[in-house]
């Protein structure tokens, strides 16, 4: 039961697609500002009062992994969801063929994994607005295939997919009999780029625990795994919106440490709180842009 709470809050566009598709069109001409400001002024409460798991979750998160008082840490809960808004509306502003400025840290890192013959895996999470990289960066020198959720909005994977196809890349959905993890490894064999999500266990029950903002957290073992059987360059990928038209992008090398390991879960294990060190770096300079709603260290509060 405690893994099945971890799992439960997936993320999925909310609305209709006659939705979808006015607010693209409107966002073709709209001041992206005035959209915020309409949306922190009566959207961001409305959900704080309706979505109660989602805020308690926030409040939780900025109370004990950050240690704010009990103000602040309400506060934090709206700018999150104010950030979250903010983000959901840069990504159909993206499909209505508005551009961001994307600033990049750490590109030189890309740019080495990119010039070698083997593949490439690409971790990302679910924090900023790491879909806007796809949309901005192209990949001319080796296929970029991104691991989807497969139960996100039909309208939504449309629009992805046409903006994605320009950039020579794809869209894998994860499937129920894993049968995704077959496409990744003909991906990696082919020296392609594979980016895995690699903050939530998707139903998988393997998975490690690191130390991540003061506790323990679960991380899916696999995108770990996944790297280290393919012996592949392993980058973190954090797209963190630093005003209404722009983001900055990090990029960074993720390594184990060069040390002898018992197996292949405990080297995997050790990468994986790498990647939770980078996290958490990120996370303490956006601390309002961390988008998993649900208690993720759930078994801290059993």
């Amino acid at each position: 039961m405690e893994q099945l709470r971890h799992e439960q809050w997936r993320g999925n566009t909310a609305g209709q697609p006659w939705m979808h598709r006015l607010l693209i069109a409107s966002l073709r001409y709209l001041n992206l500002r005035f959209v915020y400001l309409g949306m922190a002024l009566f959207v961001v409460p409305f959900y704080m009062l309706l979505a109660r798991r989602g805020y308690r979750s926030m409040y939780h998160y900025f109370r004990l992994r950050h240690g704010y008082g009990a103000v602040r840490s309400f506060c934090g809960v709206y700018l999150n969801h104010y950030r979250f808004g903010q983000v959901i509306i840069d990504r159909f502003a993206a499909y209505a063929g508005r551009r961001f400025q994307m600033e990049p840290d750490g590109y030189s890192e890309f740019e080495r994994a990119v010039s070698a013959p083997q593949g490439i895996v690409i971790l990302s999470c679910h924090v900023g607005n790491y879909e806007l990289a796809g949309y901005t960066f192209r990949s001319t020198e080796k296929r970029y295939s991104a691991l989807v959720y497969s139960g996100e909005a039909q309208s939504v994977m449309e629009n992805r997919q046409r903006l994605l196809q320009h950039n020579n890349m794809r869209m894998i959905p994860v499937s129920s009999d894993m049968s995704h993890i077959f496409v990744l490894n003909e991906a990696l064999a082919n020296g392609e780029i594979v980016s895995i999500p690699a903050d939530r266990l998707f139903g998988s029950p393997r998975y490690v625990e690191c130390d991540f903002l003061g506790s323990k957290a679960r991380f899916p073992l696999g995108p770990y795994a996944l790297a280290l059987q393919r012996e592949v360059p392993t980058l973190a990928l954090f797209v963190m919106k630093e005003s209404a038209y722009r983001y900055k992008v990090y990029i960074r090398r993720i390594e184990a440490d060069p040390i002898p390991y018992k197996n292949r879960k405990e080297q995997a294990a050790n990468l994986a709180q790498h990647f939770a060190y980078e996290l958490e770096t990120i996370l303490r300079k956006y601390p309002e842009q961390w988008f998993n709603y649900y208690e993720f260290w759930n078994h801290d509060r059993q």
